[in-house]
């Protein structure tokens, strides 16, 4: 008898992958996909661990199904997933209704681990090598048929003071380019028009098994298939934004201009700490070339505020570079202290009040920017990739090359004939409502 298997995959893109890589294994073995738990066999709660505020919404997630599960509504429930690898005693502890805790290597065999939960009541346990966890292979798609993430690479050695994902997840190890490309082109071929590329690193990609940055390279190779429309790039790391994937995005028209580069600070001293290069100045200088060469470029970041020794000067640098900066899409988080990273350990700790609120600091100059930049828009035409209608309005939305799904802005937009989800299409815009811009087909 087929059992039937739901999940639950939270936290980043690369995540979701490794989820639908599972739900590909689960389903070839006879497992049937629900989507309720009160219907499911077993339920996968794939993880995030990264800071504290990921590791609560894992947690949460699993104390509902242990409800379910209470309730006689739910079999088993595993737990894989970056908080599984990290903390896997600790579940087993806290949480004793979950009936299996396996690291992120266990993910190949994913239908043993379930199988085996059938076959005996003791709890489950298995943490292969990390460098087990499938970097390719057979997806079930979770997002939208027309949009999916791109894996290019897995794991991190970049070894930031902060960050615990290379003790998570291993050193960085990129994928062969030419398996980037054959499954770029099954998914077109199935009606995606969007891809979305993902790593810890995506400027770092080829240089462990090429010996070179070969991003702008895959960029070229991308650009060429046919049916794909859009090839957004995130987590560029702005010491690996070199000229030759400046030009390769300007130049591959397909590419959006659009560059998640994840600065963290511009503090000199703090970049130091953190492990990581460059300060204001020489930040400043790679935005100002950046937008040199790809004039209507999107670039987004994301800041730490509250790092063990900033200053009133330090985060005072940071203001000031937000302001000259005048980038597009801005994140601001206070510093999470995780256990096993470096700075853990680091003396002169801030006070966590004290990075929240300046970490809402940042935010608030951000919002002022973020309007002149919508603003800006009002008069243009800008193409639209649609995701879905809504009847208590009669408008559509969906996103220009300017947003990423989940994380941007949308557009709102109402059309004299009809749109399909997916479709790409002109649309002007007349105003804008908060960080939606309004605006009708062409």
């Amino acid at each position: 008898m087929s059992r039937k298997v739901g999940m639950i995959s939270l936290g980043c893109p690369k995540n979701q992958i490794d989820a639908e890589i599972m739900l590909k294994k689960l389903t070839d073995a006879d497992y049937i996909l629900v989507q309720e738990a009160d219907k499911a066999d077993v339920v996968i709660v794939n993880t995030c661990g990264f800071i504290e505020d990921s590791k609560k919404e894992s947690i949460d997630a699993i104390l509902e199904m242990v409800d379910y599960k209470d309730d006689s509504l739910l079999g088993k429930i595993v737990v894989t997933g970056c908080l599984a690898q990290r903390y896997a005693d600790e579940i087993f502890a806290e949480i004793p209704e979950v009936d299996a805790v396996v690291g992120i290597g266990a993910n190949d065999d994913i239908v043993a681990v379930c199988d085996a939960l059938f076959e005996s009541n003791e709890p489950y346990s298995a943490f292969p090598e990390k460098e087990n966890l499938p970097i390719e292979g057979g997806r079930i798609l979770t997002t939208p048929e027309y949009t999916a993430y791109l894996k290019i690479a897995e794991g991190c050695s970049n070894c930031c003071s902060y960050c615990a994902i290379p003790s998570i997840r291993g050193a960085f190890r990129s994928r062969a380019m030419e398996s980037i490309i054959d499954e770029a082109k099954m998914l077109c071929e199935k009606g995606v028009k969007e891809l979305i590329l993902v790593a810890q690193d995506t400027t770092k990609y080829g240089e462990d098994i090429y010996g070179r940055l070969a991003l702008p390279e895959l960029l070229g190779e991308l650009n060429k298939i046919d049916g794909l429309q859009w090839i957004r790039l995130l987590y560029c790391y702005p010491d690996k934004i070199t000229d030759e994937l400046i030009e390769a995005i300007a130049e591959n028209e397909k590419v959006c201009h659009y560059i998640d580069m994840p600065m963290q600070h511009a503090d000199g001293e703090i970049l130091k700490a953190m492990n990581r290069k460059g300060d204001k100045k020489s930040l400043l200088a790679l935005v100002e070339k950046i937008r040199a060469r790809i004039p209507d470029v999107i670039l987004r970041t994301t800041f730490i505020t509250g790092f063990p020794g900033e200053t009133d000067e330090a985060f005072t640098t940071l203001s000031e570079f937000v302001n000259e900066a005048r980038l597009d899409r801005v994140g601001c988080f206070a510093y999470s202290r995780e256990e096993g990273t470096p700075a853990y350990d680091f003396d002169n700790q801030v006070d966590p009040e004290v990075a929240s609120s300046r970490a809402e600091a940042i935010m608030t100059q951000q919002y002022t920017i973020s309007e002149e930049k919508l603003d800006a828009c009002i008069g243009k035409t800008f193409d639209v990739l649609v995701e879905g209608y809504d009847p208590y309005t009669d408008s559509y939305y969906g996103r220009t090359y300017m947003d990423a799904p989940d994380i941007d802005n949308n557009v709102i937009l109402t059309s004299g004939y009809r749109i399909d989800d997916g479709d790409i299409v002109p649309v002007e815009i007349f105003d804008k409502d908060e960080y939606a811009l309004i605006g009708e087909a062409v």
